[in-house]
């Protein structure tokens, strides 16, 4: 049997106490009883704004540290409100999910995520032209401040060292999260790797976790 993990939210401390929490759980439930999914542990924001982004709330990110762990890989919220009210959070944290291989799951409307609708459609090249910007942006700056201190020094300054140069603490991260544990002897996934390095603040310049093929090049870093 599959395992999975429950989300539950409320928004506002007056909810703590109604039927809100209790209506979640029984949606959840019945989905997973119907489609023969054992949920193992559930976690619960309470009086957290559905336009929070996700790893800003202490349930999700208890949420995150288990699944690292535990090997399930399917989360189960009601309904896709629950995950979050915002539309530009709903993409980017599915896509942060997705990136650490969970499936994200509304038991009111399963096909959500994987559906085209217009609407994703057009928040994802939205996401996309940002991302875009932000890189060109950048790369700008990092270019205008090599010019600027290449003059300063009477000669060319190049950049692009690499993390090895840029950011040796996360190689040394990377090298350290792929050791075998002394005390079982197996070792975490490159996913495992890369979800890990997102809780101790290490992602990709645009924010994402690092990919599989990623992690393995930090670890492979002289």
């Amino acid at each position: 049997m599959t395992t999975a993990v429950a989300y539950l939210r409320t928004s506002s401390r007056t909810n703590l106490d109604g039927d809100s929490a209790p209506r979640q759980r029984q949606a959840i439930e019945e989905y997973a009883k119907r489609h023969g999914l054992n949920v193992v542990k559930e976690f619960y924001d309470e009086a957290v704004k559905g336009a929070d982004h996700i790893d800003t709330r202490p349930g999700f990110r208890h949420l995150l540290d288990y699944l690292a762990g535990n090997g399930a890989k399917v989360i189960l919220v009601e309904n896709v409100s629950r995950f979050s009210r915002d539309l530009i959070v709903q993409e980017t944290g599915h896509k942060l999910l997705q990136g650490l291989g969970y499936e994200l799951i509304p038991v009111d409307a399963p096909d959500h995520f994987t559906d085209d609708t217009p609407t994703a459609t057009m928040v994802r090249q939205i996401l996309g032209a940002v991302a875009e910007f932000e890189k060109a942006q950048l790369v700008a700056k990092l270019r205008g401040a090599r010019d600027r201190k290449s003059r300063a020094l009477g000669r060319r300054v190049e950049g692009n060292h690499g993390y090895r140069v840029d950011n040796p603490d996360l190689i040394k991260e990377a090298k350290r999260l792929a050791r075998k544990s002394p005390k079982t002897g197996k070792a975490r996934s490159l996913r495992e790797i890369a979800a890990e390095l997102v809780q101790i603040g290490h992602t990709t310049a645009n924010g994402q976790p690092f990919s599989a093929s990623q992690v393995q090049r930090l670890i492979d870093a002289g």
